[in-house]
């Protein structure tokens, strides 16, 4: 699976400036997707976050994920068309920063899935090396109508 930025709009209903996949370089729809960002300095984040030193908000870098991992679960026949929203998060660690220049290489596996509900194990690299990892929770609302999990 391999989508452009157009593409990813068909799937996903996130828009400039919270568009944070640029390009779906890989995946397997319903089971995985590899993703990239390209970090820009004229993103209007940078105007805040911070002005003496650009630093992308590691928020920022769970959504990017998030949205490889929307992707992923979405592309799969039986969810076309549908929603996915954040259902939580766990275990978010940040290891490096992440900066104008960087290209974020993101990779969310959807690793179980019960009813409307998934969760994805997901990691962000700059070449090669790991700035973030976490695990998250996605419930799928029918018709684009979010759903409550059950916990």
């Amino acid at each position: 699976m391999q989508l452009n930025s157009n593409e990813i709009a068909e799937i996903l209903p996130h828009r400039y400036p919270f568009a944070l996949v640029d390009r779906i370089t890989d995946g397997e729809p319903g089971r995985w997707a590899k993703g990239i960002k390209c970090v820009s300095a004229g993103e209007p984040v940078f105007c805040g976050h911070f002005p003496q030193e650009h630093v992308m908000p590691g928020v920022l870098i769970v959504e990017a994920m998030a949205q490889v991992g929307a992707v992923a679960i979405l592309s799969a026949p039986e969810n076309r068309g549908r929603t996915a929203y954040f259902g939580g998060i766990k275990n978010a660690r940040f290891k490096a920063k992440v900066t104008p220049g960087d290209v974020l290489e993101l990779e969310c596996v959807l690793t179980a899935q019960r009813g409307p509900v998934g969760i994805g194990s997901a990691k962000a690299s700059v070449n090669g090396t790991v700035v973030a990892t976490a695990e998250m929770t996605f419930a799928i609302g029918p018709n684009g109508l979010a759903v409550s999990p059950e916990t």
